[in-house]
């Protein structure tokens, strides 16, 4: 299934993001987290990362393919260009399409750990943009892509950042998930700028449930998100073993306003975690809607 054609089925699309684990326990785990405590919520699709690391890169083929075919969960594949030539994306987008894989996102990607400043590999590309019409050209997935609703750190500017997100668009991106962040205003004041620049593709929220306060100050710090002074009061007040509490209680009323304004899913940043996000869920009614 191409993911673009589930906006068309009137009801939200809703999705989980994994990231490859380090261990083969820690890979045994993720899959029984998705198959007994994820599988039965009936998501439109999973995604799982793609790091700077070969093993960790090789881990994303093999999971996104296993995830499909033995758990019969759509997944997509996260794609980069960071350390990489066109050949050796093409090698990966071989095998992605060898697993029965429809679905790519299409990211720049983050500097490999250690290094401050993103650095386009001899042979490869070092745009988003670049990477997207480069699959589009060679390949037939349905291509998402990535997109910063309080604008992309390294961004001069919000209008610089919206031009550039309309070129990934223009180059083949068919929908978009935003970076986390934690006020609805900010999604609903991002997408009527997009609209307004001719960004015409679905725009699916990125919701991440705060489990840890230390975790998401570091996570905003780096992506350039903010956290609303009353969410930052309500995290500081109470004792560390309610943190996660208060962020499904936030999460929760995030994702309920965001649903009645429009938007057409929500895509969740589980950190390879089911709890907070199966509880939103079901506050939400999403749990029973999917099981029916």
């Amino acid at each position: 299934m191409k993911i673009v054609d589930a906006f068309d089925g009137g009801r939200p699309v809703f999705s989980f993001e994994f990231f490859p684990p380090k261990t083969p326990e820690a890979v045994d785990q993720l899959y029984r987290v998705i198959a007994e405590e994820l599988r039965p919520l009936r998501p439109t699709f999973v995604s799982v990362t793609y790091g700077a690391g070969g093993s960790t890169r090789e881990l994303t083929v093999d999971l996104v393919s296993n995830i499909k075919r033995e758990l019969g969960i759509e997944a997509m594949a996260h794609l980069t260009c960071v350390g990489q030539t066109a050949a050796e994306i093409s090698q990966v987008l071989d095998r992605l399409r060898a697993g029965g894989i429809d679905n790519v996102l299409t990211l720049r990607g983050d500097p490999p750990r250690g290094e401050t400043t993103f650095v386009k590999p001899e042979g490869g590309f070092g745009f988003g943009q670049e990477l997207a019409r480069f699959v589009r050209a060679h390949y037939d997935f349905c291509l998402g892509g990535g997109c910063y609703p309080e604008v992309h750190p390294e961004a001069p500017d919000a209008e610089t950042d919206l031009r550039h997100l309309k070129e990934k668009v223009d180059s083949g991106v068919q929908f978009l998930i935003t970076q986390l962040f934690f006020a609805p205003a900010v999604y609903f004041d991002f997408v009527a700028r997009a609209r307004a620049a001719g960004i015409t593709v679905p725009i699916v929220p990125g919701i991440m449930p705060v489990t840890n306060l230390a975790q998401i100050e570091r996570f905003t710090s780096l992506c350039g998100a903010s956290i609303p002074a009353v969410l930052r009061s309500r995290l500081q007040a109470c004792p560390e073993p309610d943190v996660p509490a208060v962020g499904v209680d936030w999460a929760r009323e995030q994702c309920k306003t965001l649903l009645d304004g429009g938007a057409p899913g929500i895509h969740f940043y589980t950190l390879n975690r089911s709890p907070s996000t199966r509880a939103i869920l079901r506050n939400l009614g999403l749990a029973e809607q999917a099981q029916r």
